[in-house]
């Protein structure tokens, strides 16, 4: 197993526990591919996908029709997509992606997150390089030779794959992850294949982990927990093993 599965594993149980907070996610994502390239998902790559996830993450059908609509609304202000670096206590590199309707508020709040908790927020480019920027593909298990697939999708770019398993619907899955820049090319090569997409996003895989002490852990873990309870935060990626 390599870097992916590891990282995976680590983060899966500990971060996004709150489903609240996973469906305002998907609901800013939604809204933002709408305004982008329009609200038809045959059209919309990025919205199909994002419709796909909310379908995984057991997120309401009215929830969903009314991110649409909000999108199409005159009303509805644009997010930006903003990303922020900067370090926790003990040397953590910490990145941090966002969607706002207000960069002045965000930054302002990230700022504050960071020096409450004796952290410092840094530049652009300061953590960026620490991190490799991946895609990746969950999609069912069932009747699929794991080796001969994984062969097949190598051609595409796919660096990783691996099994796990969906305690809470009882469903055996496949990971696929690969280069940022190959996401169109696989999504494309699964949907030929006839394969169900079960979900697909983008994460920040560390190149290297730092290990602390259970106390440098908690100092960090506040930092993180302040950053992630924010609703202009979508994603915290660090390098904290």
């Amino acid at each position: 197993m390599g870097r992916a599965f590891e990282y995976r594993k680590n983060r899966k149980m500990k971060r996004w526990a709150s489903m609240s907070k996973t469906f305002t996610r998907i609901t800013k994502d939604i809204i933002m591919a709408v305004k982008e390239s329009g609200p038809s998902p045959d059209a919309n790559f990025r919205l199909k996908a994002l419709l796909q996830n909310a379908r995984d993450a057991n997120m309401p059908k009215d929830n969903v029709e009314r991110a649409i609509k909000k999108a199409t609304s005159k009303d509805q202000a644009d997010y930006k997509e903003m990303v922020y670096e900067g370090y926790a206590p003990h040397g953590i590199a910490v990145l941090i992606e966002t969607a706002t309707d207000n960069p002045t508020r965000t930054v302002a709040n990230v700022r504050s997150y960071f020096n409450k908790t004796n952290g410092n927020l840094s530049t652009s480019g300061s953590v960026d390089f620490m991190f490799d920027r991946k895609c990746h593909f969950k999609i069912p298990a069932e009747g699929v030779d794991v080796e001969l697939f994984e062969l097949e999708m190598i051609d595409f770019g796919v660096e990783e794959i691996f099994e796990d398993h969906d305690e809470d619907k009882a469903l055996d899955f496949l990971m696929l992850y690969a280069p940022f820049p190959e996401y169109g090319a696989i999504q494309k090569a699964l949907e030929e294949k006839g394969i169900e997409v079960l979900s697909s996003g983008f994460e920040r895989i560390p190149m290297d982990t730092k290990s602390l002490s259970e106390a440098e852990q908690a100092d960090v873990e506040k930092l993180l927990e302040k950053l992630e309870e924010d609703d202009d935060v979508q994603a915290v990626f660090h390098n904290m093993a």
